[in-house]
């Protein structure tokens, strides 16, 4: 028999692997971040700059003191890498060799006579000189068709560092120097390519530290980039479940998860009745499928779509309130007027009511004021909502 978990105890798991269910789950400063990042495994970066930058955001959820410096320092202390396994993020540096086999598959690919000579030159380059940024490289082309047209010498060096020639060796904004691993890699770091086995174990593992149980496809999806793992992750969760270091549940939804006993054992943390803005990029929301089974809050990020197609806006982040999710808020940080638009709120049906708001209005609007602090604006103001009731509310609020 599998045994039938209610969706509310899913939840709560959810979010304490999470660390969303306290105001300092890993602690303060630096080393809190550290700790978030290896708790979470990565933090992905974005360039989207409506609002707090992603990775920033992530952060700031659980470390309620970050500093927007805090990555710079941890790169240059070589205790995070960037990488992109399977997308643009910043990883603990203990798991580099799990990137290998991800890196292999860029090494594999078949490239003209004039690409390898330019490859070649730029690796050149670097060696003898040292950390290069692409604006260290001479742009050769006649003219430029738009900010995803790179120039050669920067798909060059994008392509020996997904190939695994390269690390950043550091960042100013969005500029990203490149140096070789072997200059950037601490000594004591493991570089030994893992096995397949290896690796979905690595994947079971840090799946289940991170969100407390998972489906056969959240465990596999890191095999995305040619990495060949389906029947290998399927045999560590078979062996393990046997062997009683996993359980098979199933929940309202009828998918299947896989958990730790413990886990179980464990009764999950309440929820305080406080209010969480999330990153569209937010480990918690990054599984859609799961967010919609155990959360039952479907979720898109819009900025991709083109605008008639959009149902929310542009950039919507989610809310947490206590353990559910209440609702969505496309947002746009004015700095220069130190102001920060709500351009529209979207409350959950279960929220909608006068009633149900009363309960969320202040602490709502606490979250408010104190994101759009941390990024720079003083004066929060909600242009609509639905329902229209929540901006009258809010705004009342606000006022005050």
């Amino acid at each position: 028999m599998i045994e039938h978990i209610d969706r509310q105890k899913l939840r709560r798991i959810a979010l304490v692997h999470q660390g969303l269910t306290k105001r300092q789950p890993f602690g303060l400063g630096l080393e809190a971040t550290l700790r978030t990042i290896r708790h979470l495994g990565y933090v992905q970066i974005d360039t989207i700059s409506v609002v707090l930058r992603a990775h920033n955001h992530i952060l700031r959820t659980r470390v309620p003191n970050v500093e927007n410096n805090h990555i710079e320092r941890l790169l240059q202390d070589r205790k995070i890498f960037e990488n992109r396994f399977p997308v643009a993020a910043f990883r603990p540096i203990q798991e580099f060799r799990f990137t290998m086999l991800h890196a292999r598959k860029f090494r594999s690919k078949t490239f003209s006579r004039n690409t390898k000579t330019l490859m070649k030159s730029v690796l050149d380059r670097v060696t003898s000189e040292g950390p290069l940024r692409s604006r260290d490289f001479e742009d050769t082309r006649r003219k430029s068709a738009g900010w995803w047209d790179w120039k050669p010498a920067k798909r060059a060096l994008e392509q020996l560092y997904f190939q695994g020639d390269l690390m950043i060796s550091a960042r100013d904004g969005f500029q990203k120097s490149y140096d070789l691993i072997e200059r950037v890699l601490p000594s004591t770091v493991d570089v030994r390519e893992p096995t397949i086995e290896e690796f979905a174990n690595f994947l079971v593992d840090t799946t289940l530290r991170t969100h407390g149980f998972a489906t056969y496809k959240s465990f596999s999806s890191g095999a995305r980039y040619g990495v060949p793992l389906a029947g290998s992750v399927k045999e560590v969760l078979k062996h393990r479940t046997d062997a009683g270091d996993l359980r098979k549940i199933t929940s309202d939804g009828g998918s299947q998860y896989w958990v730790k006993p413990q886990t179980l054992d464990r009764q999950p943390r309440r929820s305080a009745k406080t209010v969480q803005i999330l990153s569209p990029f937010d480990n918690l929301v990054n599984q859609r499928e799961r967010l919609s089974e155990v959360f039952d809050f479907d979720f898109q990020l819009e900025c991709y779509l083109p605008e008639a197609k959009r149902r929310y806006g542009y950039f919507c982040l989610p809310i947490i309130y206590a353990d559910q999710l209440a609702g969505r808020m496309d947002c746009k940080s004015h700095r220069d007027e130190s102001r920060f638009e709500i351009k529209a709120l979207y409350l959950e049906p279960e929220f909608a009511s006068r009633k149900r708001f009363t309960e969320l209005v202040d602490p709502l609007s606490r979250a408010m004021v104190d994101y759009a602090r941390f990024d720079g604006c003083h004066e929060v103001f909600v242009t609509k909502s639905t329902p229209a009731l929540a901006k009258t509310m809010l705004t009342k609020v606000l006022g005050n």
